[in-house]
């Protein structure tokens, strides 16, 4: 993610501008037990949000994709409910048309950050 921006960052700057979208998850902000994947969803968010930040003068929109499960092969072994890539597709697509730096493309995404301010965080072990 990070070569692949740095590549196209002097393109899009050359032409004025334009956007990078990066695709996320809610493993950025919670684990299970794939602790290699969270760990690089997390940095892969925090580095989304130090090149929004990095690449917001030369009028480089940077957007965080947060999602759930996706139903694709990927998460065929998963009994969960998933979301449509093409629903995926249009949220992400209309977050980039608003000008947005984040969209929580389903529901789980947004009930995951929300929880992140709850009193007991949704990323800490939960009492029973």
């Amino acid at each position: 993610m990070l070569h692949v921006s740095k590549a196209f960052a002097p393109v899009l700057k050359a032409n004025g501008g334009g956007a990078l979208l990066n695709v996320l998850s809610v493993v950025s902000w919670v684990t299970g037990a794939m602790a290699a994947y969270s760990a690089s969803k997390s940095a892969a968010w925090s580095l989304t949000n130090a090149l929004r930040l990095e690449l917001a003068p030369q009028n480089t929109q940077v957007l965080a994709l947060h999602m759930g499960f996706v139903d694709t092969d990927l998460a065929r072994g998963f009994d969960a409910p998933k979301s449509t890539a093409e629903d995926i597709i249009k949220r992400a697509l209309d977050g980039l048309e608003a000008g947005l730096d984040e969209v929580l493309a389903d529901e789980r995404s947004m009930q995951v950050k929300q929880g992140l301010n709850a009193a007991r965080p949704i990323y800490l072990p939960q009492a029973s």
